[in-house]
């Protein structure tokens, strides 16, 4: 899923392309994807784009009168531009909406079957405050709205960095890069941490969001972003399970559950304690090993 760096590249490419444009034309390619009926797609019609912003993982265009267009991309929907003149190159399968503008054209795509993205227009800011999940900005907070955030439930700290009601546009990638960064195990309750794990942690977020978002942008060399992924050649553990941490060297790790997975170093963030995988470990019993050393 796209998260806080990658969103913001794509509101910032949106800026650049789509602000103080008229939206001259729009479709909806997917019936799943519109979320709401009033006001209807044909309101914004020729009105000109005022704005984008962010919203935690959701990015809002905002059009004249108050009304905005809330795209929430989930885990596979993502966000094309092509100018006029271009290839379009977007399968008609993946294919969920289109805005056109007078010198080029929005793709609004899913690469699933699931159809989570979603598209929803509002009228004012009221309901647009309404989609809002509510959770601190981790750029912006101070550390003590970080502090009141992060202990406000006690969670293990990998859910509470990735509860958008706690947290906003922090997700399964970056939360692994920050707990490494914080040397912290995911599993870690929030209500018995330390004051310097907090600070340690709340300084990680703020380093590897910075870090990451000029990454990328360096990366996509003032393109719109178009190979947008929670998985990079430069993370620490995201996605490197059995890898050598850049730190230690040791093997990555990887605990499975739901449809997430949480990857760590044990060297570096739980003492070498190798954490219990739900499924894993319940099947070998006596046989999981319990440290990196046994491993």
């Amino acid at each position: 899923m796209p998260e806080l760096p990658d969103v913001t590249l794509y509101r910032e490419g949106l800026e650049a392309r789509v602000v103080g444009k008229p939206l001259t034309a729009a479709r909806i390619a997917s019936p799943f994807v519109l979320r709401s009926y009033d006001p209807p797609v044909d309101a914004i019609i020729d009105r000109e784009v005022r704005e984008v912003r962010r919203i935690g993982k959701r990015l809002v265009l905002g059009f004249d009168d108050a009304i905005f267009m809330v795209i929430h991309l989930m885990i596979a929907g993502r966000l094309r531009w092509r100018a006029n003149g271009e290839k379009a190159g977007v399968a008609g399968k993946n294919l969920l909406a289109t805005f056109t503008f007078p010198h080029g054209t929005l793709y609004f795509t899913e690469a699933s079957t699931k159809k989570r993205a979603s598209l929803t227009l509002v009228r004012g800011e009221a309901a647009l405050k309404a989609l809002d999940p509510g959770g601190v900005e981790p750029l912006s907070a101070t550390a003590q709205e970080f502090r009141e955030a992060l202990t406000r439930e006690n969670h293990t700290v990998k859910r509470a960095l990735t509860d958008p009601h706690l947290f906003s546009g922090i997700g399964n990638a970056y939360s692994d890069e920050i707990l490494h960064s914080a040397k912290l195990s995911p599993m870690k309750l929030t209500k018995s941490m330390s004051d310097e794990e907090i600070a340690r942690l709340h300084k990680a977020v703020r380093e590897v969001l910075v870090s990451w978002t000029e990454i990328l942008r360096t990366e996509n060399g003032g393109k719109f972003p178009e190979t947008v992924t929670a998985f990079h050649k430069g993370m620490a553990v995201h996605g490197r399970f059995k890898e050598p941490c850049p730190v230690c060297g040791s093997p990555v790790q990887r605990i499975v559950y739901a449809e997430n997975e949480a990857n760590y170093c044990a060297t570096c963030q739980t003492g070498g304690k190798l954490l219990a995988d739900r499924s894993l470990s319940r099947l070998l019993k006596d046989d999981w090993p319990k440290s990196i050393d046994d491993l």
